[in-house]
């Protein structure tokens, strides 16, 4: 089959590599007919993510038909089209137990083996992304196998649904959604959303589900920044134009600051010079520019929601005005199975709509383009979709918004 394969920072190619085989009882093997470049993916692409190999095949947001299953696979059938959450859950282990999926203890091996001790921080296994989290490989391919089957991949009704539609299921719709849930978005909130690509832009979407009142969306892209405004009414603020976004938050609101922030950029803010510095030389893992700008722009007694992906060490970050301010936090990777159900239905009754962000669809032979433009924020790029299967099932056209 043709899949995306991994050759260091930015050198990924399309090549020929063997067919998935089924390996577990509950595996599945998926035919791919549309998968997503993530923007954690372009922290691989830009070789910030240890643990990958040559070779290594990526992505973690697809959909597709299945082909194959195992005899213990039960909950889903061969012809099913499904999309798959970019986390790899037993559904059975003390965290899965309480809905924690990203917290898996069951299928990631990869963290501790690679630093040879048990490692505590590791969580589930993820497709596509690196050794440290099981090296499983991704769906930016033509076919790939699903593990755990009976827990993660949820068939998709016949109902019209057009894959763009559902196809974000995987990953960035609910880590939007779980950001706003944990910023405690209720109606009449106010909230800062640091950063518009696909989750700060899911983020939005999901917020003024929820029911928030302003929406400030800080960036330093004028063409994110002008489609948040026209699709989610957001307030746009430019960081290369406002030397200091949270004064400006405070200013409009009463100087008090919003409820909430949600941290949508993570460790690869762009951050001081020092900062450049001491990641370069790995002296730390993280900028803390976003983070310090929701602390600043936060009421006391608010909530910093982190869906931003961070590593390590932290340059700046200011606890002590955030226990001064009594601000909450709360983050992590996303429990998508927790949410995918009832986020169907939303989609299904068209109260979301998150394929309006995509702006570009190609040939999965096109994929280290894709990965270029999106890196480089080319062609007013904001959300690039794959299809290994061009010309076949679901028709790759976007519905009308």
């Amino acid at each position: 089959m043709k899949a995306l394969t991994y050759h260091g920072a930015k050198d990924v190619r399309v090549e020929n590599v063997a067919d998935p085989i089924l390996q577990q009882d509950d595996d599945i093997i998926l035919r791919i007919t549309a998968t997503a470049i993530c923007g954690s993916d372009l922290h691989i692409y830009r070789g910030k993510i240890p643990g990958m190999k040559g070779g290594d095949i990526l992505g973690h947001e697809f959909m597709g038909i299945v082909e194959e299953t195992g005899p213990g696979v039960q909950r889903i059938r061969r012809g099913e089209r499904v999309v798959v959450p970019f986390t790899i859950s037993c559904g059975e282990c003390f965290f899965c137990s309480r809905s924690l999926f990203a917290a898996c203890e069951s299928t990631n091996p990869g963290r501790g083996a690679i630093m040879n001790k048990k490692d505590t921080r590791a969580g589930a296994g993820l497709f596509g992304y690196s050794h440290l989290y099981g090296g499983y490989p991704g769906g930016q391919a033509e076919y790939v196998r699903v593990p755990k089957a009976n827990v993660g991949p949820l068939p998709i009704p016949d109902s019209g649904l057009a894959d763009p539609q559902v196809l974000f299921l995987s990953d960035i719709l609910p880590t939007g959604y779980q950001a706003a849930i944990n910023a405690q978005i209720v109606p009449g909130s106010t909230l800062a959303v640091f950063g518009a690509g696909p989750v700060g832009l899911m983020a939005c979407a999901s917020a003024r589900l929820l029911g928030a009142e302003r929406i400030f969306l800080v960036d330093h892209h004028p063409y994110r920044l002008e489609f948040a405004a026209a699709t989610y009414g957001v307030i746009p603020i430019n960081f290369d134009q406002v030397d200091d976004p949270a004064a400006q938050i405070i200013d409009a609101t009463d100087f008090r600051g919003v409820d909430a922030s949600i941290d949508a950029v993570g460790f690869e803010a762009k951050g001081s010079t020092m900062e450049t510095v001491l990641t370069t030389m790995k002296l730390e893992g993280s900028s803390g520019a976003a983070l310090r700008q929701a602390i600043a722009a936060t009421r006391r007694g608010g909530v910093i929601s982190v869906p931003g992906v961070y590593a390590g060490f932290i340059h700046g970050f200011l606890f002590g005005d955030a226990f001064e301010k009594g601000l909450t936090f709360k983050g992590g990777q996303t429990h998508v199975q927790r949410f995918m159900p009832e986020l169907l239905e939303l989609i299904a009754r068209g109260e979301l709509h998150p394929e309006a962000i995509v702006s570009h669809m190609l040939p999965l032979e096109e994929a280290a383009r894709g990965y270029a433009i999106f890196n480089q924020k080319q062609e007013d790029c904001r959300k690039v979709v794959l299809l290994p299967q061009a010309g076949s099932g679901t028709t790759p056209d976007l519905p009308p918004v």
